[in-house]
């Protein structure tokens, strides 16, 4: 068994989400795995949260995670972006 980093992209519900308290939620959320955070324009002032992830690979872990961060107020859908063995 190993490790995978997982990358999630986070659209909030909005332009008028407050991306400053929706990207310590995202922290929070993730707690130890958390390892970056980016800010990625989408388009007419939407701007997405790209977030990586360190878990130790094991079935559903993914899963676990997006469900989590698609729970958090203010996010309107979390995508997994990308899965690859570290």
């Amino acid at each position: 068994m190993g490790t995978v980093a997982i990358t999630f992209r986070v659209l909030p519900e909005g332009t008028e989400t407050d991306l400053d308290a929706l990207k310590e939620n995202v922290r929070s959320a993730l707690g130890p795995a958390f390892r970056s955070l980016e800010e990625i324009p989408v388009a007419f002032g939407l701007k997405a949260i790209m977030t990586v992830a360190l878990i130790d690979d094991e079935a559903g872990g993914s899963e676990r995670l997006e469900q989590d961060l698609s729970n958090l107020p203010g996010v309107g859908s979390v995508e997994t972006v990308d899965v690859t063995l570290v």
